[in-house]
């Protein structure tokens, strides 16, 4: 695999593996060495993505210049709470596209069932609808509980939560809309 397609790979685990590194950092008194290296990954993600287009490029941009805010300020303060709300402001972004695509013409859940499907059902057209508006209650469930546990302190939980259990959720709400989505242009083919 060759360097420039190593890298969207390489940023996509860092971004996924963020609470374990942050948690590795911390129980390793490392963080002066791991905050740079990440802000560097982030910045070339920054980059890579400012040449790509889809619904969910500016996400993956706006994330990024947040990852590297909050690597550089937790670098310079010798701090590492911040690095903790991370999670918080990704459920933010993430609240803020998906709630936002509810007043457009065509929803972001309806964007990227198309990129796959191109002549959804109007059954599905109005089923992505609802699927975006569920994604929205979770970004606001899944970023109050990523909130308690930056305000909380407790790295365990913090690291538990932000890597894995939202993982398992969003990996079972996208696993079931697709399911449920698949069955209902089964029985309305057009």
């Amino acid at each position: 695999m060759s360097g420039v397609r190593a890298l969207p790979v390489l940023t996509g685990v860092l971004l996924l593996a963020w609470p374990f590194l942050i948690w590795f950092g911390l129980a390793h008194h490392s963080l002066q060495w791991i905050l740079p290296i990440m802000a560097l990954l982030l910045f070339l993600r920054f980059r890579q993505t400012r040449r790509q287009a889809g619904p969910l490029c500016v996400v993956t941009q706006v994330v990024a210049v947040t990852g590297i805010t909050l690597c550089a300020a937790s670098y310079l303060l010798k701090t590492h709470q911040l690095l903790l709300f991370y999670p918080v402001v990704v459920n933010a972004v993430m609240l803020a596209v998906f709630g936002g695509s509810l007043w457009s013409a065509m929803p972001i859940v309806e964007r990227l069932a198309r990129l796959r499907d191109p002549q959804l059902p109007d059954v599905a057209v109005r089923y992505t609808r609802r699927v975006t508006q569920i994604w929205c209650a979770f970004f606001i469930f899944n970023g109050g509980v990523a909130l308690f546990t930056a305000l909380h302190g407790d790295m365990a939980m913090w690291t538990a939560w932000n890597g894995m259990i939202a993982y398992l959720l969003m990996g079972l709400l996208m696993g079931s809309e697709w399911l449920v989505r698949r069955q209902m242009i089964k029985r309305d083919p057009q």
